[in-house]
């Protein structure tokens, strides 16, 4: 499974889209190559690449509001997809942003080409002209773009590789460690965690349906953490490998690095010592120091 490809490698390629379509155009059209259009074509042209991006951007982002709430829902009903969700809701937001600042400059763009239209300085008329049209062709492609990565089916697949990867980047370059036994360290410290939950949960237990559903294993880390039952190095190492289950679970490569086995175990260790202190106790050691 790959990886989705990265934004600033996505936003790159546009931007390099609009620059270099701006100057070959304005190269064709200085050599007399070019399609002759006048007055009134021109500012034809303009308006109507104008209310076109306009109209299919707006079309868009309508579109994507309603897929946002559709993929929170998701995030909502199952907690291991929570991550993967947030994820492309971040990724879709960036791109959309970039993707308004392109529709911006296309439509400033389109304003221009029809403001300096009687304008004597030929060079000037020839380059908005064209920049216009580049940045018309190329909103046009990042939206296509953007409508097409939002709607890809594997779309929580490739989310998943991208965290797997930010999570055991090891895993790539080193020789895989054993899944059984990162499996089974994982299943201690959920069946530790479960045990903690019922601290918080007044006697039910993380075992409960509607406990389980208000109190997962990243939120109960998290309480941990904010009580001071854990450090901050436990606590990034739970959120780490939370984090790389949940992924294998969607779709990631289920390989993991030796690494993340050896940090696996002692997590499940350093988790077991710090919840076998007694609450009591660490309260009264604080209020001492």
């Amino acid at each position: 499974m790959k990886k989705a490809l990265p934004l600033p490698l996505v936003m790159t390629v546009f931007a390099a889209l609009f620059v270099a379509g701006t100057i070959a155009a304005s190269v064709v059209a200085s050599g007399g190559s070019g399609v002759v259009l006048n007055e009134s074509q021109i500012l034809y042209l303009s308006s109507t690449s104008a209310q076109v991006v306009a109209a299919v951007y707006g079309l868009t982002l309508t579109g994507f509001i309603f897929f946002r709430s559709e993929l929170s829902r998701e995030g909502l009903e199952d907690e291991t997809l929570r991550e993967a969700v947030e994820s492309l809701k971040a990724r879709y937001f960036a791109l959309l942003l970039f993707i308004t600042v392109l529709v911006i400059v296309s439509l400033l763009l389109a304003n221009l080409t029809m403001v300096f239209e009687n304008s004597k300085d030929e060079l000037r008329r020839r380059v908005v002209l064209c920049a216009g049209q580049a940045g018309f062709l190329t909103s046009l492609l990042a939206i296509a773009y953007f409508v097409f990565d939002v709607i890809s089916p594997m779309r929580i697949e490739r989310a998943s590789k991208s965290l797997q990867v930010g999570v055991d980047p090891h895993v790539e370059g080193q020789q895989a460690g054993s899944l059984d036994e990162f499996l089974k360290n994982y299943e201690q410290i959920a069946a530790q965690l479960d045990s903690a939950a019922k601290v918080y949960l007044g006697g039910r237990g993380a075992d409960d349906r509607g406990a389980r559903r208000r109190l997962p294993n990243a939120r109960l880390v998290e309480i941990l953490f904010r009580s001071q039952r854990i450090d901050r190095a436990l606590h990034r190492k739970l959120r780490d490998l939370i984090t790389l289950s949940n992924a294998i679970i969607h779709g990631a490569d289920p390989v993991v690095s030796e690494e993340m086995v050896k940090i696996s175990a002692e997590a499940m260790h350093e988790l077991k010592a710090a919840l076998d202190k007694p609450m009591e106790r660490r309260r009264l050691g604080r209020r001492q120091g």
